[in-house]
């Protein structure tokens, strides 16, 4: 299973997330040591946009892609 946030992104860019990559978490398996910080998990359910409260990272899901909420 792919994951997001591979390496680290600038501040301004906005990572696209497919629907295979839910449910969404930040910072990603493969993120370097140095940007850790706590899980969490980032809802992209509402709008299909979110960012991370901790690093600020933007995610969006990718066109025609659905987010299932609870």
């Amino acid at each position: 299973m792919s994951r997001v946030s591979n390496v680290a992104t600038p501040k301004d860019e906005v990572i696209t997330v497919k629907g295979a990559d839910l449910p969404l978490y930040c910072p990603g398996p493969q993120a370097p040591l140095w940007s850790m910080h706590p899980r969490v998990y980032i809802d992209l359910s509402k709008d299909g946009s979110a960012a991370c409260p901790y690093c600020g990272a933007k995610y969006r899901l990718e066109e025609g892609a659905k987010a299932h909420g609870h």
